[in-house]
């Protein structure tokens, strides 16, 4: 059974993966990652361990507060 990913961007830090995800690269093969275990993203750019937060975000002062927009005041942009 697949659970929900849930994706949350931390203010200020990593964006945090929750749920049962596999994160590749761009050739497709996997990053190791330890099942049930929360993933987190870098999203500052600094991470020595890309893709993935080694918390370096702290050390550069990376600034990032996101907040959703309310349901129906605008649509979730397409890739």
């Amino acid at each position: 059974m697949t659970t929900e990913v849930v994706i949350t961007a931390t203010d200020d830090g990593s964006y945090r993966i929750s749920g049962d995800v596999v994160v590749l690269d761009a050739a497709g093969n996997a990053f190791p990652t330890v099942a049930g275990r929360d993933v987190f993203l870098c999203r500052c750019g600094h991470s020595a361990n890309k893709p993935f937060c080694d918390g370096s975000h702290g050390r550069e002062g990376f600034s990032a507060v996101e907040r959703a927009v309310v349901a129906g005041d605008q649509a979730a942009p397409t890739g």
